[in-house]
């Protein structure tokens, strides 16, 4: 009972300009990413209430084109009101369980199928960063699990959450790193209520 989650929160989402300003005037809408890497399964990404981390991948991305992603213009970060609702929260205890759970599923299911069992790989400098960033296991686990929850008609997730350890050393022997952060997967449109773009303070 208390995976749903209660209140309002703010999540942040790098993007261009143009990208921004026509989800803003609901010209399109936000489309889910659904990447065989994504690290929280197919959903619409935010970063939870860290506008710089949004602003510092999008700005790296505009620096570091990808050359199976469209060209960044102008880097812009959108805002989002967001209720988590039915939530798959992996920093608590009992969802690591669950998705522990659907682990061993998969793998049972990939052996007795005969498919590899995927692994969380770490691209060759992508971006510069040591850590691996293609999660193809934990996507492939977290789609399972929703999957196994829709098969047998349990109540759908509207949402994932999960803290990711990121980056370098914030210095010499610390217990942080530098881009360490809080992910969201929103996996039911209805969960943003609506959209801005952030303000400088006054």
């Amino acid at each position: 009972m208390y995976t749903t989650k209660s209140g309002l929160i703010l999540g942040f989402h790098g993007c261009d300009e143009h990208v921004a300003l026509d989800i803003l005037l609901q010209k399109i809408k936000f489309k889910p990413s659904e990447n065989k890497y994504d690290w929280l399964g197919k959903g619409m990404y935010f970063w939870e209430n860290s506008p710089s981390r949004a602003e510092q991948f999008i700005t790296n991305l505009y620096n570091n084109p990808q050359k199976d992603k469209p060209k960044i213009e102008k880097p812009t970060v959108l805002g989002a009101v967001i209720d988590l609702g039915f939530c798959l929260d992996l920093t608590d205890y009992y969802c690591l369980q669950t998705l522990k759970d659907a682990y061993e599923y998969y793998c049972d299911l990939q052996i007795s199928s005969g498919w590899e069992i995927l692994e969380n790989t770490n691209p060759k400098n992508f971006l510069g960063n040591p850590d691996n960033l293609w999660r193809q296991l934990d996507c492939a686990v977290i789609n399972l699990h929703h999957k196994f929850r829709e098969d047998n008609e349990l109540l759908p997730y509207d949402s994932v959450r999960g803290v990711f350890v990121e980056g370098n050393e914030l210095y010499p022997t610390a217990g942080f790193r530098d881009k360490n952060h809080i992910q969201l997967s929103i996996i039911n449109p209805n969960c943003i209520k609506g959209f801005f773009l952030p303000r400088e303070k006054e």
